[in-house]
């Protein structure tokens, strides 16, 4: 349909990185966060791979953040509060930037 909204999605984890790919299956299904994993060293895996949607030094309004997380996971909230507890986004009044997570190599 003409004009429809394309889904955030998260793209699959490089199929060698083995911590990424189970927790993949654990906690990912068509790109969409299932449920969020209590283990920590699993969320951050999964945070990571969440802060991927956000552009290193631009800045976004929360509208926005909320926007792209809730096309993940029904909790966006949740979502949005481990990125920041978890220092891969910050915030100030509202806005919203990415301050960590992986930065791909651009070859």
């Amino acid at each position: 349909m003409a004009g429809q909204r394309v889904g955030y999605r998260l793209s699959d984890p490089d199929p060698s990185d083995a911590p990424a790919v189970a927790v993949w299956r654990g906690f990912v299904r068509d790109g969409r966060i299932v449920r969020l994993p209590a283990r920590r060293g699993r969320r951050l895996v999964l945070l990571d791979a969440v802060a991927q949607l956000f552009e290193p030094g631009l800045r976004y309004p929360e509208r926005e953040v909320d926007r792209r997380l809730r096309d993940l996971h029904p909790d966006h909230a949740s979502l949005r509060r481990h990125l920041v507890d978890e220092q891969f986004m910050d915030r100030d009044h509202n806005v919203y930037w990415r301050s960590g997570g992986r930065v791909p190599r651009r070859d």
